[in-house]
């Protein structure tokens, strides 16, 4: 980053200003953080995590807050959340909508879930999830209850030139991928779906975002695979990632999906559901 270069808020030019290196410092440590946690056995995450580390609150991109600060709304009072899903920002996502839920996750086998289009994965992916979610829960209770039980489920993949990836297998393969996105696009495939646990009601949807990235440099992608943290998502695609932030040229649709849990689907399915 310590190079001229342009950007959409102007021009830096002997380095980079230090309101935004103490943004970049903060998003480093906030992804370091959701690293450590995912490598944390759930048995043993609430000794090392009072609060779960959440996402970084500010983007070089908008140098703006990349979730809008905004007044939570109370939305408690009719219904109950299961979110299943162990995903920081899907939790952070669903807590800023103003919904109080529980956590739940599925543990189910999502190499033998294979389908050729990106839609139809996510969507077989969150209906596996839920189905495996509800066969643990007590659901003779939650028929019985007044008020409903909404499951929230869903899943991503990442699309490059037609192809779904996944996780990286190795540095070599994450290398490839990042090095594709250079001066090109890829895109993210989401879904959500959500279960009506006292009716039985489901009703399930998808959402895509299509991401165009600037030239990146070799060294920033080097320096991305020495971290190591790209390893870990599917794609090596880390938009939030300080190093990668500078060089992400266009997000045609909502950053919110992005991260995982599209904010005006997901309100739409909940509302349908009820």
């Amino acid at each position: 980053m310590e190079r001229r270069r342009r950007q959409y808020s102007g021009i830096w030019d002997d380095g980079v200003p230090s309101s935004v290196m103490m943004i970049v410092e903060k998003d480093r440590e906030c992804l370091n953080l959701r690293v450590l946690f995912r490598s944390t056995p759930s048995r043993t995450r609430s000794l090392f995590f009072v609060n779960p580390p959440l996402l970084p609150e500010y983007s070089l991109i908008s140098r703006a807050p990349l979730f809008a600060e905004t007044k939570m709304e109370d939305k408690t009072s009719q219904f109950k959340i299961i979110l299943g899903s162990s995903s920081l920002p899907r939790r952070k996502i669903l807590a800023e909508m103003g919904y109080e839920f529980t956590l739940m996750s599925a543990d189910i086998d999502e190499k033998g879930i294979r389908k050729e289009k990106p839609e139809e994965l996510v969507m077989a992916l969150a209906e596996a999830k839920a189905d495996a979610i509800v066969q643990r829960l007590p659901v003779s209770d939650y028929v019985h209850e007044a008020e409903p039980t909404l499951l929230i489920t869903s899943d991503q993949v990442v699309v490059y030139e037609g192809v779904i990836r996944e996780k990286p297998a190795n540095e070599e393969e994450a290398h490839q991928f990042i090095k594709g996105y250079s001066g090109g696009h890829a895109a993210t495939v989401g879904s959500v779906l959500v279960t009506n646990v006292k009716t039985g009601f489901r009703k399930g949807e998808w959402d895509r975002v299509e991401i165009h990235f600037h030239e990146i440099p070799d060294e920033v992608i080097e320096k991305l695979i020495e971290e190591g943290n790209v390893l870990h998502v599917a794609g090596g695609l880390l938009i939030e990632h300080p190093l990668i932030k500078p060089y992400i040229k266009q997000v045609v649709g909502a950053i919110d999906s992005v991260m995982g849990l599209p904010k005006a689907l997901t309100e739409k399915l909940i509302k349908e559901a009820v």
